[in-house]
């Protein structure tokens, strides 16, 4: 194992195991909360609107944010940034789990969000710093499975805090992975980053102001009864905006949070549209289950949970596996294959029926997305810190992180009708989404294996 980083104060494996416990915080409260919806619309009295924006008040920054994070740690350090986002997190955990109201958890959860946004973009790239070469793979393996796990187990331990102490449980379960975190960062990693480049706050701000434009507007065109002229409008607002946005980065050059010149490959483009697609599936599908699961099928939340278990165990056993063989043998193939599968899985989970045998439905559906899964999350990762020369591995990992969040919060923004339904029109209308995000899945294998040009991004997926 080669590393970047020198002695045992610093070692590699310290900067690997702090960023696997402060990612893990921020994947297990995108997937936890997802089971706490109907806790905490009985508690707090949400509506359909209110539990997606439960969910997408925390990916609205975390979208919008997650490219000034990037660009931050690569100008102030990423151990810095690293270290404000994890203990900015928890602050807002412990908000959340104290909220009164609708309102202050919303608050909370953004700022959650805007956490998130520092320290997950920087913690993958205090990993490009620490490990080159193969080490480097089976690093990002380690990392993306552990996520991987955390996320799906989250449901199964939130359940069970749901119904044996409540919702609020589940945010202060944030608390110990950030202190560990914050320990192994200040004592056990070195700072990386830290160079001149200066921040985009024009970007950042448009970018922020669009996507929350465009998630409302969808997120009222999406609803049981929609307001059309209202939702239409913020719609074409934030449309515009990421027009907008696209232009003042472009007259920004390399100092844009969202350098256009990351486009310069049809690689690039290839992994952008695949991560939006992808996720955007993924993110949709996630929120969904369980939901139908505790709503229709009188799953409990620790059965909801427990039902995700396929997707930990087949990632842990085999992402770090394709971390490694995707530097072997290269990147194409995995990230082709890998959502075609995951595509299978979801269209399956569209047989899942109120009684039906989970064993028979949606066992084998899940075991199919965990195994795409397995093939796509690590070799991602890999190819878009490949693509980018060392100095912005940061900005790098923060867009593409932005994109997979920016999908999820799309595609949730639009499942207002499927939230709003109950009984049999909530099964049509969960059979209807989970095609949909099939097809996305399938779009994404696609992208990658007629985008991906092996040779842009060989070389330095191999550099030592």
């Amino acid at each position: 194992m080669t590393a970047r980083t020198a002695g045992p104060r610093h070692a590699p494996v310290w900067t690997l195991a702090a960023a696997i416990l402060a990612s893990s915080m921020a994947f297990v409260d995108g997937s936890v909360t997802n089971v706490a919806l109907p806790a905490i619309r009985s508690d707090l009295g949400a509506g359909a609107a209110d539990l997606q924006w439960i969910v997408n008040a925390y990916l609205l920054p975390l979208s919008a944010l997650l490219l000034l994070g990037g660009a931050a740690g690569d100008r102030f350090g990423r151990r810095r940034m690293f270290l404000g986002g994890v203990a900015g997190f928890a602050l807002a955990s412990l908000a959340c789990a104290l909220a009164p109201t609708l309102e202050v958890l919303l608050a909370a959860r953004f700022a959650q969000g805007a956490a998130a946004a520092m320290l997950m973009p920087n913690s993958l790239a205090l990993l490009g710093s620490a490990y080159a070469g193969d080490a480097r793979g089976k690093a990002i393996g380690t990392w993306a499975a552990a996520g991987a796990i955390t996320a799906a187990i989250g449901p199964l331990i939130g359940g069970w805090l749901i119904e044996t102490v409540g919702w609020r449980a589940i945010f202060y379960v944030n608390l110990p992975l950030a202190a560990g975190a914050l320990v192994l960062g200040l004592a056990r990693v070195g700072e990386t980053g830290a160079g001149k480049q200066r921040l985009d706050w024009r970007g950042v701000g448009l970018a922020t102001l669009s996507l929350g434009a465009l998630t409302w507007g969808l997120t009222v065109l999406s609803a049981a009864e929609p307001n059309v002229g209202g939702g239409a409008a913020a719609t074409a607002a934030g449309l515009a905006g990421l027009g907008l946005f696209v232009w003042v980065e472009a007259r920004q050059g390399e100092h844009a949070a969202m350098p256009l010149a990351l486009f310069g490959t049809w690689s690039f483009g290839g992994l952008t549209a695949l991560t939006f697609l992808l996720y955007g599936a993924l993110g949709a599908t996630f929120v969904l289950i369980p939901y139908v699961l505790i709503e229709n099928h009188g799953y409990s939340p620790t059965q909801a949970g427990a039902a995700l278990l396929p997707i930990p165990v087949i990632l842990g056993a085999g992402s770090r596996f394709m971390g490694a063989l995707a530097v072997r043998i290269g990147l194409r193939w995995p990230l082709t294959v890998g959502p075609l599968v995951v595509a299978v899985g979801f269209a399956l989970t569209a047989r899942v029926e109120a009684g039906g045998s989970y064993w028979t439905t949606l066992f084998p559906a899940l075991t199919l997305v965990a195994l795409g899964m397995a093939g796509a999350v690590a070799p991602l990762t890999t190819a878009v810190m490949a693509s980018v020369d060392a100095e912005h591995v940061g900005t790098a990992n923060g867009f593409n992180s932005a994109i997979a969040r920016t999908g999820g919060l799309i595609a949730t923004a639009l499942l207002g009708s499927v939230l709003a339904a109950q009984g049999a029109a909530l099964e049509a209308a969960f059979d209807r989404a989970v095609l949909a995000a099939a097809a996305a899945s399938a779009l994404a294998g696609v992208a990658a294996h007629f985008m991906l040009r092996p040779g842009e991004i060989a070389g330095k997926a191999h550099r030592d």
